[in-house]
């Protein structure tokens, strides 16, 4: 864990001793585990829900989750031995109930499992001890810096990579980080290890992704490897979205469509669309006033007016740098609608 005395795990890169309760973007000190279960969804699997996330995504539908320990309904279990995880994880696969769905590997989600490596890598080392014949899957957002990024290489069997936005300016107004990173990460994984890729997930929010911002994530995947599969995944209201109208049919079926005219080979979409919701009257307003923020970005200055409408102060969103950062509002917003 000497990782956590000055930690720079993520791309914020904070140097802060988390060992000593220090906090930087995050806000999580030691690692803690907030829920776990066998899951369906693929790749079936034990999945591993950690606390904590260094992103403050206005779309979370984990938000009780990632927003731990600064939302006032963060839920966690609390810190576990990494061999007894292990250990459990191996159990649960080998139940009737994991053989049933077809688990067959660990899978480390979130919150943002990138700023806990040390602790995966501890379970996984501990994992691979107990067994040969189950495998490992690392859910990330990408802002990793490099060096951690090679070591999620090393310890995954498969990688579900989160990709938010291709502009910067939207990729801020959802998530409050650059997109640099991200981008810079895809770049090392897609054409050296596409092999370990189990999927690239797209979420598309109505009137934030439109097709030029569809069209640019595609562009830049199938530049990578037309080969990568590719999963849009249909935007439900949530969190500080919560009123946002959900994704509807048509927009997820024209994303597979210019994902196959880019070249993309491998494009599909998944989830529950055409869920009601309406753009809140004084949201489009912020959107008015802060669309030179954001380079003219409609969707992104939309995105910001939301994060506005609840007390962010700093646009174009930069959680880095805010000086609200250990007090932020998008992380303590309660939300009353979950779909």
């Amino acid at each position: 864990m000497k990782d956590l005395r000055n930690c720079k795990l993520c791309a914020w890169e904070c140097g802060v001793d988390r060992l000593e309760g220090e906090r930087g973007v995050c806000r999580v000190t030691e690692p803690v585990v907030a829920s776990k279960q066998l899951h369906p969804a693929p790749p079936a699997s034990y999945t591993v829900f950690l606390g904590g996330c260094n992103y403050r995504c206005l779309n979370c539908q984990n938000w009780d989750i990632a927003h731990y320990p600064d939302n006032p309904e963060g839920r966690v279990l609390g810190r576990q031995d990494p061999r007894e995880l292990a250990v459990e994880a191996v159990n649960m696969i080998e139940t009737p109930q994991g053989r049933a769905i077809g688990a067959d590997r660990i899978f480390f989600s979130g919150g943002e499992p990138t700023i806990h490596l040390p602790y995966v890598e501890e379970v996984v080392e501990h994992f691979r001890e107990v067994t040969d014949l189950w495998k490992v899957n690392f859910d990330t957002n990408g802002f990793a810096t490099r060096r951690s990024m090679r070591r999620i290489v090393r310890l995954a069997d498969s990688i579900t990579f989160d990709f938010k936005a291709y502009s910067d300016e939207l990729h801020r107004a959802l998530t409050g980080a650059p997109v640099e990173p991200v981008l810079r990460n895809l770049e090392l994984l897609i054409p050296s290890h596409l092999d370990l890729i189990w999927e690239v997930r797209i979420l598309l929010i109505p009137e934030a992704h439109d097709e030029e911002e569809i069209r640019g994530m595609c562009e830049f995947l199938a530049d990578l490897d037309e080969s990568v599969p590719v999963c849009f995944l249909a935007f439900r209201p949530n969190f500080v979205l919560e009123r946002h109208p959900g994704a509807p049919r048509r927009l997820m079926r024209r994303a597979v469509e210019i994902a196959r005219e880019c070249g993309l080979e491998n494009a599909s979409w998944s989830g529950l669309p055409d869920l009601e919701g309406e753009v809140p009257p004084r949201v489009r307003n912020h959107r008015k006033a802060l669309l030179n923020r954001y380079g003219g970005h409609e969707g992104a200055a939309l995105m910001a007016g939301y994060a506005r409408e609840v007390g962010c102060p700093r646009h174009p969103r930069d959680c880095g740098g805010c000086p609200r950062m250990a007090e932020c509002p998008v992380k303590r917003y309660r939300a009353a609608r979950r779909t």
